[in-house]
């Protein structure tokens, strides 16, 4: 998404990753996706929601383990999304 004279533009891309670059991403996704698992249950084992504060209690762990600082801060960011939405779909009894 970009923006155009104060609109915002959303282009649709389609990737078309070689053989092996497909395989690199699904294996960055996996990895990811179990690190997001794991900040899941120290979010939910702590009551630990809101994206800063999960931030530190997460984010050193996850660097230590090899993720970028980018990829860490997006998989931890969308737990605490993740988590909002959950509160506000149980609040709003759906």
């Amino acid at each position: 998404m970009f923006v155009v004279g104060g609109v915002k533009v959303v282009v649709r891309v389609k990737l078309t990753p070689t053989p092996d670059q497909a395989a690199v991403l699904e294996s960055t996704l996996h990895t990811l996706n179990t690190h997001a698992n794991e900040v899941s249950r120290i979010a939910f084992n702590t009551s630990t929601f809101r994206n800063f504060t999960l931030r530190k209690k997460t984010y050193a762990q996850i660097r230590a383990e090899g993720v970028g600082s980018q990829a860490a801060q997006h998989v931890i960011k969308k737990v605490a999304d993740a988590y909002t939405v959950l509160k506000s779909n149980a609040r709003a009894g759906n």
